[in-house]
């Protein structure tokens, strides 16, 4: 894993939740729209999170993430 590969990865989610009506996917969702593994998702929404592209949050014990607006 490099910073490149990550980079890609984020690329990724960033384009599964632009694809979206809401631009919000809980996270198994987006495991699967993204077909990333669990250690690849969580690196990418780092990533994104410290770029401040998107916003993190817990809806009914599920983690849900969404593009800021």
């Amino acid at each position: 894993m490099n910073i490149e590969t990550i980079g890609t990865w984020a690329g990724e989610v960033y384009k599964a939740l632009e694809s979206t009506e809401t631009h919000m996917l809980g996270f198994k969702a987006l495991k699967k729209a993204t077909k990333l593994k669990k250690d690849e998702l969580m690196a990418a929404l780092g990533w994104l999170g410290r770029e401040g592209k998107i916003v993190i949050t817990m809806e009914d014990e599920e983690v849900v993430t969404s593009l800021v607006d």
